[in-house]
């Protein structure tokens, strides 16, 4: 599955939509004279605004249908609600510059051609008027655009890892050191952070490593209604996290501390193994954890990357065989 919005085009405003409809109207007029001049131009108009209207909306994907995992983001970024608001919105000024093409096509029959061409110019100002209505719901529509394509490209049919914990325990190093001879991370902009992402590769399964600072690095009342929804997004993702700690308080937070937001994180990701993983063990080990490791002294590392992918347990569709 790849990202929903990043193949998204750049959404027009108004009156980019008004110049370009009038611009081909005007010479679809000069191809004919009299009255099928006219016809053609009020046609080529509406045509142009509806069918270019119609297509801002149906550029995006279907909220219904989307991974839980996009769906949460881009509520938590945007609101999927106020999106399917302003996309209603184009969806009502498309129907109608086609009911006003339908209008004056039928009042263009039977009248002269100075009637047409009064016709067709009010008919112009009145989709010109409409399209104008919506240029609000195409700039918040743009807006929206720019942001969520900034969303991290993590794909929910391979298995997922997120790394959690407290800063400075560890966390990025450990998906540096574990995904450097696969693939440079990504860091894609985020509400008031940055989501991480690596990869490694095993028996031909892609695995994905997600770092999330500033989401699950601080316990739950700490972060805000928009981070609160990120996380809740995460939940549907993960197939296995590990919260690393650092029992040598080199982190600044001390270690009952930290097993809070632990325990707090097992509660969340609940149908996801979740191993505790104390880093930074050439230093302390006064914790009970899972694993022990130390990315700088390169103990254990891929041992505890081991232990994570046996957790997650993937196993591939294979084609079926008789």
């Amino acid at each position: 599955m790849s990202h929903p919005f990043e193949t998204l085009p750049t959404t027009p405003t108004s009156e980019e939509l008004i110049d370009q409809a009038f611009s081909r109207a005007a010479r679809a007029g000069r191809a004919k004279s009299g009255h099928d001049a006219q016809q053609s131009m009020l046609q080529t108009a509406a045509n142009v605004l509806s069918d270019n209207l119609e297509n801002v909306v149906t550029q995006w994907p279907d909220f219904d249908t989307l991974d839980p995992f996009y769906r949460g983001l881009a509520d938590a970024e945007h609101g999927v609600d106020e999106l399917r608001q302003h996309l209603s919105e184009v969806t009502w000024a498309s129907r109608k510059t086609g009911d006003i093409r339908d209008e004056y096509q039928s009042r263009l029959r039977g009248v002269d051609v100075d009637g047409a061409r009064k016709l067709r110019k009010q008919a112009f100002a009145r989709l010109a008027d409409i399209t104008r209505q919506v240029d609000e719901n195409l700039a918040a529509l743009a807006d929206a655009r720019q942001a969520l394509r900034k969303l991290p490209d993590i794909k929910p049919d391979e298995p997922v890892i997120v790394i959690a914990g407290y800063p400075n325990v560890g966390k990025s190093s450990f998906v540096n050191s574990v995904t450097r001879a696969d693939n440079e991370i990504a860091a894609y902009p985020f509400t008031t952070t940055q989501i991480h992402v690596g990869h490694i590769e095993r028996d031909h399964i892609r695995y994905q490593l997600v770092d999330t600072p500033g989401l699950l690095d601080r316990p739950p009342a700490e972060r805000n209604a928009i981070e609160a929804q990120a996380v809740s997004a995460l939940e549907h993702l993960a197939d296995a996290v590990i919260v690393m700690v650092d029992a040598s308080g080199e982190c600044g937070f001390p270690i009952d501390v930290q097993l809070e937001l632990r325990d707090d994180i097992a509660s969340r990701f609940g149908e996801a193994p979740v191993l505790t993983v104390a880093n930074k063990a050439d230093r302390s080990r006064d914790v009970a954890a899972d694993h022990y490791m130390s990315v700088t002294e390169d103990d254990n590392v891929e041992g505890v990357l081991d232990a994570v992918i046996d957790a997650v347990g993937y196993e591939p569709e294979l084609p079926f065989e008789e």
